[in-house]
């Protein structure tokens, strides 16, 4: 035995941190277990600092922890306007600070380079989760458990339906890399002549917009990598060359450079993931080679860093009490357990809506509330819904939108004496707004 807790949460990214902070905010005594030696996913571990890039000018946007990780950071000097949005870009190193400091003054209980392997559970209900840890193999016993893994390993473990699509169906997969040695001022100059939008993502990733995204400013680059394929430093069977840049900082530094995505993969087996992982480093170096030949600013640019850890957009997804579907999406629908609000902006399965007209959505505790199992909840990307409700859902604040809400339900749910699914909806939306959360 390891430990005995109220609330167990599996995965410390964007979704399992704001689980466990909103539990512990609301009185139950919390443990946050995380693989890696610090909180916050894809921001710290995949460096995606750009969490909020689709606010614009007419969003209606969330309220909630998922605000918060913004605001924590800028005061911390971890934050940086974006640049292609009103938000902020986030300073993925920083930020693991800003996550510790959220955990501690929250009470809750970190757990890092702790890895769940197994729940425990018992007449269809989950009692907690087996560990393997420098401590060795060992139990901890919950009285709720919320996957935040991101796959939902627990859920489909614990015996609940889930849903995968086929390998060459799913969202590619991504290493991502930053940069030193870049010229800022020669760079961002080449960017203001060259203008990139979105309208340039619609001709390589067959992305269908709405129309008023097209003109509007994307950090997106394509030239040197179709130019290097050209000239044959990129071999022509090597697909999936262009993406996005983050912060350009005054030292130099370029990060978050997204721009190798790589289709077919499985997230769900390890030899894929492993070969994903490689290959992507790989690429990463012809893409380096590629904007140094071809980038003005680039010239002298050297790796800094890779991603310690493969961008994953798309496995396991579960069947929930509610399925979301791309028409709520986009449909701005309203549910009687709405447990926050998200912009109607969607991004993948050849989808690119921005939430430029104030448009957003209701997401309901349907979609956290798995099948077949009770007193488990998940949150994050692998909540229930269809492909391109998932486009929505799998965003870094939509998971802390959803994380957020799985934290409160487990502890609302210990103080009314009922499980996770019997849990009235009334009482539990009640503590979300006195929590700040926006509902409607």
């Amino acid at each position: 035995m390891l430990c005995r807790t109220d609330v167990l949460v599996a995965g410390g990214g964007p979704g399992g941190l704001a689980a466990a902070v909103a539990a512990a905010r609301s009185g139950a005594r919390t443990v946050l277990v995380e693989r890696h030696g610090c909180f916050g996913g894809v921001i710290t571990q995949t460096g995606v600092e750009t969490v909020a890039w689709y606010r614009r000018a007419g969003t209606v946007d969330l309220e909630g922890i998922g605000r918060e990780f913004e605001r924590r950071a800028e005061a911390l000097d971890g934050a940086t306007p974006d640049v292609q949005s009103q938000s902020l870009a986030l300073d993925s190193e920083l930020f693991k600070v800003v996550a510790d400091r959220m955990v501690l003054e929250a009470g809750v209980e970190p757990l890092l380079h702790c890895l769940v392997t197994e729940p425990i559970v018992s007449g269809g209900v989950v009692r907690g989760v087996i560990t393997e840890s420098k401590s060795g193999r060992r139990a901890i016993l919950a009285r709720r458990v919320i996957d935040a893994t991101g796959d939902a390993d627990l859920a489909v473990r614990a015996g609940a339906p889930c849903r995968t699509l086929a390998p060459d169906k799913r969202l590619g997969v991504t290493v991502t890399f930053s940069c030193s040695g870049v010229d800022k001022a020669r760079f961002l100059d080449h960017v203001a002549r060259s203008a990139p939008t979105y309208g340039d993502w619609t001709g390589r990733w067959y992305v269908q917009t709405d129309g008023k995204e097209d003109r509007l400013f994307s950090p997106y680059l394509q030239e040197p990598f179709d130019r290097a394929r050209e000239d044959g430093l990129v071999p022509a069977e090597v697909r999936g060359f262009g993406g996005t840049w983050g912060r350009v900082t005054d030292a130099g530094e370029v990060t978050c450079l997204n721009v190798v995505v790589m289709d077919g993969y499985d997230a769900g087996d390890v030899r894929q993931l492993t070969g994903a992982e490689m290959e992507g480093r790989r690429r990463c170096l012809l893409a380096l080679e590629a904007l140094r030949r071809y980038t003005p600013g680039f010239e002298r640019a050297t790796l800094r860093t890779f991603g310690a850890d493969l961008g994953v957009r798309d496995s396991r997804a579960i069947v929930g009490r509610y399925e979301l579907t791309g028409d709520d999406v986009r449909g701005e629908a309203r549910f009687a357990d709405a447990v926050g609000i998200f912009p109607e902006f969607l991004d993948g399965y050849g989808l690119l809506v921005l939430p430029t007209t104030g448009r957003y959505f209701q997401v309901p505790y349907g979609i956290l509330v798995p099948q077949g199992v009770d007193n488990l909840l998940v949150a994050g990307r692998c909540v229930s819904g269809d492909p391109v409700s998932h486009a929505a859902t799998r965003s870094q604040l939509c998971c802390a939108v959803t994380g957020q809400a799985a934290g409160v339900a487990a502890a609302v749910s210990l103080r009314r004496g009922c499980t996770t699914g019997e849990l009235d909806v009334a009482a539990l939306q009640d503590e979300l707004r006195r929590h700040g959360v926006r509902l409607d």
